[in-house]
């Protein structure tokens, strides 16, 4: 019995990344049903760690269990993703100005090493599965010395939320040069200690990203 959990809950989270990947990629697009059987067959495993990823996906909202349909990859109306970026300006601002005031500098140093990874993906054509991981984990290294790890697990939600749009946004705007002025920007500014500015410049970054979102949404639709 002990041998068999690791490896079925191995199978469970193998399945909750593929499915995953396959929703934030759009290659399974939002409104579309997610047949277990299908799924199953497709992934050569049992119905039950299809369920169980299923209801993982539902916890982190890329899935929704429909009444006389089962569960659906889920779609994301342009007022929702104008709540997800509001959201995030709050808590990611507050967490950051946290951060800030406890964050060493080995922790800037992490920071650093990441921007430097993640500027090389800047560039048409880049991995986009790459660009994501890459992304959050940047953001994420800012917050970390919070300490607010709750805080830090509902913003990961908001990220994992909204990446297949924001895959969207940045391949349809190509706006690369942005992005990576903003990061430096901002991390920057959190070296120097300047919380009220590294707060501002977050703010700034999120509501445009969420904007320009909403217009590639808007032209995609």
């Amino acid at each position: 019995m002990s041998s068999e959990m690791p490896l079925r809950q191995t199978v469970a989270k193998g399945v909750v990344d593929v499915l995953r990947e396959r929703i934030i990629s759009n290659k399974i697009r939002g409104g579309e049903p997610l047949r277990q059987d299908a799924l199953a067959l497709s992934l050569n495993v049992s119905r039950i760690p299809i369920r169980e990823a299923l209801l993982q996906l539902e916890a982190e909202g890329l899935v929704t269990f429909v009444p006389h349909k089962g569960a659906v990859a889920t779609r994301i109306s342009i007022d929702e993703v104008s709540e997800i970026f509001s959201l995030r300006a709050l808590i990611e601002c507050e967490t950051m100005g946290i951060a800030i005031g406890k964050a060493t500098q080995e922790d800037f140093e992490v920071s650093r090493k990441i921007l430097s990874e993640f500027d090389r993906m800047l560039v048409p054509g880049a991995d986009m599965l790459d660009w994501g991981r890459l992304n959050w984990k940047f953001h994420e290294s800012l917050y970390v010395p919070s300490g607010n790890k709750r805080s830090i697990a509902i913003i990961g939600g908001l990220h994992t939320h909204c990446e297949r749009f924001l895959r969207l946004q940045i391949q349809l705007s190509s706006d690369y040069e942005r992005a990576e002025k903003e990061h430096h920007e901002l991390l920057d500014l959190c070296r120097r200690r300047e919380r009220a500015k590294a707060k501002k410049v977050l703010r700034d970054h999120i509501k445009t990203t969420g904007n320009e979102l909403i217009r590639a949404l808007s032209q995609h639709q």
